[in-house]
């Protein structure tokens, strides 16, 4: 479960999945604001022109869409794992990815 892979960890999260997150259609306010404690025990990552330039090498060389493009180039940045449920990402060969099951 992801609860447990991420025990006791410090999360970080790219820019786009704070505005995935709460950008979802049709989520209550009860759920905005779950998810708004949540991103508050988070570390952000704002996008900067290494996450930039490595967004758009992975873009041409994998074929992702631009946000998830710049999700991975952010853990490419911080040299940190991916952790998401999208397999997608198992695309990118030299990504540290961890694929989880919803």
């Amino acid at each position: 479960m992801l609860a447990n892979l991420l025990d006791q960890r410090e999360i970080y999260l790219s820019a786009i999945t704070e505005m995935e997150l709460l950008g979802y259609p049709g989520i209550t306010e009860k759920e905005g604001e779950r998810i708004r404690d949540f991103l508050n025990d988070c570390q952000l990552v704002e996008i900067n022109a290494a996450v930039r330039e490595k967004a758009i090498e992975i873009r041409r060389e994998h074929n992702l869409k631009l946000p998830d493009a710049i999700i991975a180039a952010t853990a490419f940045h911080l040299n940190l794992p991916l952790v998401s449920a999208d397999g997608d990402f198992s695309r990118i060969g030299d990504l540290n990815f961890v694929h989880y099951t919803l």
